[in-house]
């Protein structure tokens, strides 16, 4: 099988660090061959703070991935998150000039450059342009206008903007581990192609992308994505106050909050069983109810869908979501997750879990690697005839090769 028909996305978090390798069949088909989930040692909430600890966090992600595929890794499409991220909506406006007034593609294409002609900081870069809608002279609503006829174009574009320097140490790390980075994608937009079917989108819905140091919010709408945000609170939170209220090390905290942890008070009888806290220094381990852990988790969670809620309250989005809240990412695998989003957003809320493909089903339908996955299926349809479902334009794509090709050009 030749290497172009290996597509590899790489989740670089908080937490942990995901490869995924996915091999493209003669049929169109795309199966998952390898995954490697390794510790991320080199980031805090989403961003670089140590080059050499995320190079090693790489390496060991995709060598295990080489491992259990039997391939060899190039390249791969990154994610990119953490609380530098911004999204705004903008409108642009043209003049349509094709013959007999039908709209072309360089039309869309003037229309969305102007949607995106807006002012941001030296510091700062577009990192996606996505139309949400057309208006074709009066006519709003427009999702394709492409042979269309009218005199006066217009576009409304959601802008997702990051620190330049955030993307830079992403790709210097993917560089000094011996790979090429094929492209940046924003890890929320990747997770919500792996976990939100068309009808939800279509509907309004919540994308909750709970990772270790952050919290990411997307809303769709008709379709595409309204609103970006991202919250400074994640499930490495919650290890810490059961670290704290125990006075147990962060490593038992996190084994206790997958194995006994909870958000939601459960049959009586299952929250009095004990779960068991190793001593330190010698001590003798003790016994603990799990009770006692859901009276720690639940309020860091609550507090967390609470800022998801006054995040939507002032954007006054929360109205207008019929297709409810989705939840993903490792935060998500919480008992009782679903269930408490519910409760304080107001929102039937379901978990995630990433699409089904071929290959590994067991290994990767969870939804802590439904970024890896989301970005796996961003660059199939980049090398395919379908396109990532996110309406985005040949400028969109354009604005992609031009942001890599600066990028680039730091390392050169």
């Amino acid at each position: 099988m030749a290497r172009d028909d290996l597509i590899v996305g790489l989740d670089i978090g908080t937490s942990k660090v995901c490869a995924i390798i996915a091999q493209v069949g003669h049929d169109g088909r795309t199966e998952i061959v390898g995954v490697g989930n390794t510790p991320s040692r080199g980031l805090r909430r989403g961003v670089v703070i140590n080059i050499d600890a995320t190079v090693r966090s790489v390496l060991n992600a995709v060598e295990a991935a080489e491992m259990m595929s039997g391939r060899e890794v190039t390249g791969a499409f990154a994610g990119i998150a953490g609380g530098h991220i911004e999204g705004i909506n903008s409108r642009g406006v043209v003049a349509v000039t094709g013959k007999d007034r039908e709209i072309t593609r360089q039309d869309v294409d003037r229309v969305i450059d102007a949607a995106k002609a807006i002012v941001i900081p030296m510091d700062r870069e577009v990192v996606h342009v996505i139309p949400q809608e057309y208006t074709v002279d009066q006519q709003d609503g427009v999702r394709d206008p492409l042979g269309m006829v009218g005199v006066r174009l217009e576009a409304e574009v959601h802008i997702i903007t990051g620190a330049v320097s955030s993307a830079q140490n992403i790709i210097r790390c993917i560089n000094r581990a011996g790979f090429k980075a094929d492209d940046i994608v924003l890890e929320p937009l990747a997770a919500a192609e792996a976990v939100l079917s068309k009808d939800e989108r279509e509907l309004g819905v919540l994308l909750v992308d709970i990772g270790g140091g952050t919290t990411d919010i997307l809303v769709y709408l008709d379709g595409a994505p309204y609103h970006t945000d991202v919250l400074a609170l994640g499930g490495d939170q919650v290890t810490s106050d059961i670290s704290i209220m125990l006075k147990t090390p962060l490593e038992v905290a996190e084994r206790l909050k997958h194995e006994a942890g909870s958000c939601q008070p459960d049959d009586p009888e299952d929250q009095e069983i004990e779960a068991s806290i190793p001593g330190v220094g010698g001590r003798p381990a003790r016994p603990i109810r799990r009770s006692r852990l859901t009276e720690i988790i639940r309020p860091r969670m609550t507090e967390v869908f609470g800022m998801v809620k006054d995040q939507l309250d002032r954007s006054g989005y929360l109205k207008l979501l019929s297709g409810g809240a989705v939840l993903t990412g490792g935060g998500a695998l919480l008992p009782g997750a679903a269930e408490l989003a519910t409760e304080v957003l107001g929102l039937p809320a379901r978990i995630g879990y990433p699409t089904a493909m071929g290959g590994l089903v067991e290994e990767y339908r969870s939804p802590q690697f439904a970024t890896g996955v989301g970005l796996v299926m961003y660059g199939r349809g980049k090398r395919g005839p379908e396109h990532f479902d996110m309406n985005t334009s040949e400028s969109g794509y354009a604005s992609v090769r031009d942001r890599m090709k600066r990028w680039f050009r730091e390392f050169i």
